[in-house]
């Protein structure tokens, strides 16, 4: 072996196949004396004497005959750090991580057997592994490739020596290594470390070959310390552990379900997980296959004990990895669990089915679930659950346990809302993936109502929160869980709701405001979605605000909850929201311009109090902030189509305004006429001629999102001509622009628009101009005249205008 660089005489170092396991107890020796080594002094001397030896140690095989006294004397788990340390200094990971690269790259000199040289370097790296400072050594990591595959595929290896290994002899001869070389060594290329991504026979092994024990928890002790590091499952994802460890459980190699799964499911659990799945979808759903299978064929005791382990293994929610496959693995899953669902169970285990229920309608929604009997069933369960864990005394702790559960029942009981709510109105197919088949009415009205006492609950667990507790990822899921009601119901419940007001407010603002250290949610956020929508992606101090954003647009457009909220200063709170989201969409372009409902919904809300709160529009600092900000984004926002509907709302908003302000006899603000001759663009860019003799058509742009964007475009019609009313410079910019006589162009002959409610905005409009400024009461009259214009048939009140 002193081609690389490992002499090892076979007789110093003894014959068996595998060294005393340096982490197994068992260390024989007279009464130990209270060290951390657990030695006598005789023994201690003894030690110190092979520590010395090891220290002084001339080549490999005079370091492996002192490590073997040590290993017999104290094992390594009993050493204490410093002795660890004095080890690792001596032998450093240069001579393990030889040992493994020269059993994988063969050849006939190094006097011992592959499986051998295997055996004492797993050995080695799982003592000093022991020590976190030495798990994470680049040495010690270089490694774990080299040990996956070893789980991987067992330890039949052939002597066949790869000729394109580094060659590692020193140039003076000598039988050690230096540096340098260990550092050729360890970064195993293709051509001497097996792949543990590729799913081929690797050359030289033979595939199926069982692990010895002690082998398989060396291994398995080196992985699980590189695991426990602050990085760790980056590290092993990194060098592909996720797929040799899904194929090491599906040969069923020796501890790969006691050891490999639970360590897989780690790394799964952690932010990597994602990206496992992107990268080795397929191995993972032969594991997750696999699993299932295993758990639909147990006995329902056994079941009850694997459904904490089952969601580590699903895919992450939303649909890149929803296929047939997937499928057909949650539909068995669903069918395995209906009898533990409709069971009587302890407490312990119906936390776990729970758990799984919910991770499952995450994947699927109700679609694999069951009749409807027992989604109504599954529903109760999880509101009772709710209600008995939140409607404790004041003062209560719980236990992160109970609020892993809790949590899982809000998502349950958010999908059944969420079903319950839109039951017979489901005309967008993407929602026949959730629905309940054949939920009837009276089914619909019993799922709300258990689900209206659970929301009670949840309100009363609200009302009982002491400040210091504002942090807490179960009070952000209780109150996410909140908002996703408040967003589909505001009728129940509405005095306990509106007395909650200004605790939802408060935690919005303190986490908006306050920039509340959210590092600890954003996993948590992705766990704990039933739609993996665009709101739910990494933790942002405005989370709490965008979750409640859907009540506030509801319940801004009621008297008596809008009083409340303006009385906490809301609209403040949702312009600056506006203001900072609009900062960071303002530089994006192209493809990389994402829609974003949040600003959407912040613009309903404002517009509710711009239309219900004239008095409040006028005095309050905010809306004049908010008008500066729309006059900036509306010129910039014609020119991103992908944001119409954004756009749309800043048009309505800043009109809805601007219809308040009082006539000015100071010169017009620059930004102002910007805003108003963007506003007349963009509602001319709806409509589009397809003959003089047919109706205006709307143009491809606002076709797709008519059914938002088309009653944005008429209300902005109407305030314009209250704009108009308010502020007669507006006709001005109307004729220099030629507005007029675009939109007649459009209209035609005809002098109709699709449909009804769009023409009687436009002629609310053109009526406005007319009566407000002679001179285009004169253009229009032109207007009629030169383009034939069916506009006394259709436009009734226009007409009566002109005559005037």
């Amino acid at each position: 072996m002193a081609e690389n660089g490992c002499h090892v005489n076979p007789e110093e170092v003894s014959n068996h196949q595998h060294p005393p396991n340096m982490e197994q107890n068992g260390a024989d020796g007279p009464e130990s004396l209270p060290d951390s080594c657990g030695l006598s002094l005789s023994q201690k001397e003894v030690l110190e004497r092979c520590l010395h030896a090891l220290t002084n140690a001339k080549n490999d095989s005079h370091i492996l005959a002192a490590l073997l006294l040590i290993t017999r004397l104290c094992p390594a788990g009993q050493l204490d750090n410093g002795t660890l340390h004095r080890i690792f200094e001596a032998v450093g990971l240069n001579l393990p991580a030889r040992l493994l690269v020269t059993a994988f790259r063969g050849g006939d000199s190094s006097g011992l057997p592959p499986q051998e040289l295997i055996s004492l370097g797993t050995a080695l790296l799982a003592a000093l592994s022991t020590d976190a400072n030495m798990a994470a050594h680049p040495q010690l990591l270089s490694t774990v490739p080299l040990i996956m595959s070893i789980l991987e595929n067992g330890p039949s290896w052939t002597a066949e020596k790869n000729s394109s290994s580094p060659n590692t002899k020193t140039n003076d001869g000598d039988e050690n290594i230096n540096d340098s070389q260990t550092n050729e060594i360890t970064s195993l290329d293709d051509s001497t470390c097996p792949d543990p991504s590729s799913k081929g026979d690797e050359p030289g092994l033979a595939d199926g070959a069982k692990l010895d024990e002690a082998l398989a928890n060396d291994s398995y002790q080196v992985v699980n310390a590189v695991c426990a590091l602050p990085q760790g499952p980056e590290q092993l994802f990194s060098r592909g552990a996720v797929p040799s460890l899904c194929r090491a459980v599906l040969k069923k190699q020796t501890l790969s379900q006691e050891k490999g799964l639970p360590l897989l499911g780690h790394i799964l659990s952690s932010s990597v997980g994602p990206r496992a799945w992107t990268k080795h979808s397929s191995d993972l759903f032969s594991l997750l296959g696999a699993v299932s299978q295993n758990f639909c064929r147990v006995s329902d005791q056994d079941r009850l004990e694997m459904c904490s382990q089952i969601p580590q293994f699903l895919p992450p929610p939303g649909g890149e990895f929803v296929n047939q496959e997937l499928k057909e693995i949650v539909g068995n899953l669903w069918t395995s669990l209906r009898p533990l669902v409709q069971g009587k169970l302890s407490k312990e285990h119906l936390d776990l089915v729970l758990v799984l229920c919910a991770c499952l309608l995450d994947l699927y929604g109700w679609e694999s679930v069951g009749p409807p009997k027992l989604c109504c069933l599954l529903v109760n369960r999880a509101c009772v659950e709710v209600r008995m864990g939140l409607e404790v005394l004041p003062g209560t702790k719980m236990s992160p346990q109970e609020q892993h559960t809790l949590t899982a029942c809000y998502r349950i009981m958010e999908a059944a809302m969420e079903q319950a709510c839109s039951q017979g109105m489901v005309s967008n197919p993407a929602q026949l993936q959730t629905a309940i088949t054949g939920l009837s009415l009276q089914q619909s009205r019993q799922v709300l109502g258990v689900l209206e006492e659970a929301f009670s609950a949840v309100i009363y667990y609200l009302k009982q929160v002491d400040q210091s507790h504002v942090d807490e990822l179960f009070l952000f899921a209780t109150f996410r869980s909140l908002c996703a009601w408040l967003a589909e119901e505001t009728s129940c419940l509405k005095e306990d709701v509106i007395d909650l007001l200004p605790f939802l407010i408060g935690y919005s603002k303190s986490h908006f405001k306050g920039g509340r250290k959210g590092k600890g949610l954003t996993d948590w956020m992705s766990k704990v979605s039933i739609n993996n929508n665009s709101q739910d992606g990494m933790w942002t101090k405005d989370a709490a605000l965008r979750y409640l954003l859907p009540a506030l647009c509801h319940l801004s457009a009621e008297d008596k909850p809008r009083r409340v909220l303006l009385s906490l200063d809301t609209p403040a709170l949702v312009v600056d929201f506006l203001s900072k989201g609009w900062g960071s969409l303002r530089g994006q372009s192209g493809k990389t311009v994402t829609r974003d409902p949040g600003l959407e919904t912040a613009c309903s809300t404002l517009l509710n109090f711009a239309i219900t709160e004239p008095e409040r529009v006028r005095s309050d600092p905010c809306f004049l902030a908010l008008e500066t900000m729309l006059s900036e984004a509306l010129p910039v926002l014609l020119h991103k189509p992908r944001l119409l509907v954004l756009a749309a709302n800043c048009s309505t908003l800043g009109l809805m305004i601007g219809r308040l302000k009082a006539a000015s006899t100071e010169s017009v603000d620059p930004s102002q006429r910007r805003f108003y001759s963007s506003v007349l663009s963009f509602l001319l860019s709806a409509v589009r001629s397809e003959s003089a003799s047919n109706p205006a058509q709307i143009s491809a742009l606002w076709l797709e999102n008519w059914e938002e964007a088309g009653e944005l475009w008429r209300l902005s019609l109407q305030a314009l001509g209250g704009c108009v009313r308010a502020q007669p410079w507006i006709t001005s910019l109307i004729r220099e622009e030629k507005w007029l006589q675009t939109i007649f162009t459009l209209l035609g002959s005809s002098g109709k628009l699709p449909d009804q409610h769009s023409q009687d905005a436009l002629e609310e409009v053109l009526c406005a101009i007319a009566k407000q400024c002679p001179l285009c009461l004169k253009d229009i009259r032109v207007l009629v005249k030169s383009q034939s214009c069916g506009s006394h048939q259709c436009m009734p009140q226009l007409s009566k205008a002109l005559m005037e």
